[in-house]
């Protein structure tokens, strides 16, 4: 691990779990919804307009107190899994929410069942009018709502339902350790070591994955089974035909649009992945490569180590390279310790920004071994934060952006940052292998995502007729796999077991998409900023970019792409992303 990762610094929520200002904020947040339940429960529809403003902004306000409470929890959960008693505080703060939540839940439920008339002449006072787009997203889920009753059983219950068993995969997959040069690791660990030069510690980190994730295959299997089940009954009481139906309407996105991309994807996995595979396995000087071997660096790559002081100054560099605005929005992530970086045992794999509260500011999780992909991570996750930051002014409410949108502004720092990389390179055979880095990234981030969401689709169809086995699983899990990879990739029976260490699959059903969606969305828009570089007019397409972040959750994707002429409905669309990746493949093969 690189010296001096920093670890976050939680004071800005609170001191700890024991802090007294916790315990207010809990009491007070109990108060006040009691006081809004009491006061306009079943008498929303007779509220004026001002009544109804009043009685919006009091359960923002709410929220964003208990967001305040529950992120702190989950922060620190995140940062130390395996301490009972943050585990404990931890499933206490849900339970603590869905308390709440259930007490006013009837905001949401009574708004959504107005008539659309009323709702006109509530929205001609410019007070409530400021509250259209999150009222939009409000009214959009009332053909699925249930009975009150209904909707605040599912509410009171969901601690001790699928949070609890999102809760045990947590738990169960960090407290995990991988036999690997004799000694025990962690799953982040273990995870990098499949980007190690060395081919025999490639070959046994993915021996040791395997085999360990095979040992846990009961209760990772049922854990899905069970996050699927519970799926299944709510999507069904509220009316979704499809699995993915539900998380769509969350995206705020259209049914078609998700099938559009997924179909363009599946359509060009023989001239992407198949071929940049067979491209490598050349390089690699063999017919097939193993699974293991996928991310592995190229014959010749030094596989540079990074610092942490280098990563920052690289990615801070390519943001002020862009916009100096971007830069100064991420410089206090470093100077503040907003970000936990250091690979430890219980913290939790993987990397997220999260966006806390807009009143204070996002926190970025992420487990840094000082790869040129945790530079990309890094870049990655901070993009998130400055789309979180630059979206706070929206408030609570309407800050929070769909996650069609959401991976925009993450994706398209990525990039700014290869390009810097990129371009500071002057040895040819260096640039080869920063291109070669991102076109697999670019990979892993487009079609290996669909193909999860393949994965997805058909288990969660499977499901429907009965639990399934984890051969069962697995077998869907090959299938959707060797026809992503392609046949320049060799997947055998220790493969199977590799879909249990994907955390989407229980956290989030159906969120991987987003990462398909915002790689093409930003290869799109990547190809207009140099078209209005060599055009003279970045400053313009700079401010349109800004806006778009700064909309927040106020604007669907179509919307928010006019602005760039772009129509996500149209396959030239998703078109435009991958032909992006295909040409770099091209630039690959010119190189050989």
């Amino acid at each position: 691990m690189p010296d001096s990762c920093p670890i976050w610094d939680l004071n800005d929520l609170y001191s700890g779990f024991s802090d007294v200002k916790l315990a207010s904020d809990v009491a007070s947040c109990r108060k006040t919804a009691l006081s809004l339940h009491d006061a306009w429960q079943g008498r929303l529809a007779t509220a004026s307009a001002e009544e109804l403003t009043s009685v919006i902004s009091q359960y923002e306000a709410l929220l964003e107190q208990l967001g305040r409470v529950q992120s702190h929890a989950q922060l620190m959960f995140a940062a130390n899994t395996a301490e009972p008693e943050i585990a404990r505080h931890h499933q206490s703060m849900r339970e603590v929410g869905a308390e709440i939540h259930a007490k006013i839940l009837f905001v949401e439920l009574e708004i959504a069942r107005f008539d659309e008339p009323h709702m006109a002449a509530l929205l001609e006072t410019p007070a409530l009018a400021h509250f259209a787009p999150w009222l939009r997203r409000v009214r959009a889920m009332a053909p699925y709502q249930l009975a009150p009753e209904i909707e605040q059983m599912i509410a009171e219950r969901a601690p001790t339902g699928s949070a609890a068993w999102v809760r045990l995969f947590d738990e169960t997959t960090t407290s995990m350790r991988f036999a690997f040069q004799g000694r025990d690791v962690t799953e982040a660990e273990i995870l990098d070591a499949l980007s190690h030069p060395d081919a025999a510690m490639r070959a046994e980190a993915g021996q040791s994955l395997s085999t360990t994730l095979q040992s846990h295959e009961r209760l990772l299997s049922l854990t899905l089974n069970t996050i699927a089940k519970d799926k299944q009954i709510e999507d069904g009481w509220r009316g979704f035909k499809r699995p993915v139906a539900s998380r769509n309407l969350a995206n705020d996105v259209d049914d078609e649009v998700v099938d559009a991309l997924v179909d363009a994807v599946n359509a060009r996995n023989a001239d992407l992945t198949h071929r940049y595979y067979q491209l490598k396995a050349g390089w690699m000087g063999v017919k097939q490569l193993n699974w293991w071997d996928r991310n592995a660096p190229l014959p010749g790559d030094d596989d540079r180590q990074f610092s942490w002081d280098e990563a920052r100054n690289i990615v801070l560099d390519a943001f002020a390279g862009f916009d100096p605005r971007m830069a100064e929005i991420a410089d206090p992530f470093f100077r503040n310790n907003w970000i936990d970086a250091a690979p430890r045992a219980g913290k939790s794999s993987g990397a997220f920004s999260h966006p806390v509260v807009p009143s204070l500011h996002p926190y970025i999780l992420m487990n840094f071994a000082g790869k040129s992909r945790d530079v990309m991570t890094l870049a990655h996750e901070m993009g998130h934060g400055i789309h979180q930051s630059l979206a706070a002014h929206k408030g609570y409410l309407m800050s929070d952006t769909p996650l069609t949108l959401a991976e925009t502004a993450s994706v398209f720092a990525e990039m700014l940052t290869f390009r810097h990389l990129l371009d500071s390179q002057d040895d040819a055979a260096s640039r080869r292998f920063l291109l070669a880095g991102k076109v697999e990234d670019m990979l892993n981030t487009v079609v290996r995502q669909v193909a999860f969401h393949n994965f997805e689709t058909q288990f969660h169809h499977r499901r429907i007729s009965g639990e399934l086995t984890a051969d069962e699983i697995a077998e869907i899990w090959m299938d959707t796999q060797r026809a992503a990879l392609g046949p320049a990739i060799k997947i055998g029976d220790d493969y199977r077991p590799i879909w249990s260490y994907v955390p989407h699959f229980v956290h989030t059903p159906f969120y991987v998409y987003a990462y398909a969606f915002g790689d093409c969305l930003v290869n799109a828009l990547w190809q207009q900023y140099q078209a209005c570089l060599q055009q003279g007019n970045a400053a313009g397409f700079i401010q349109q970019y800004t806006d778009l972040l700064m909309a927040g959750g106020t604007e669907r994707y179509d919307v928010a792409l006019q602005r760039f002429d772009l129509d996500a409905r149209q396959a030239a669309f998703w078109s435009l992303g991958l032909d992006m990746i295909s040409d770099m493949i091209d630039e690959l093969e010119s190189l050989t």
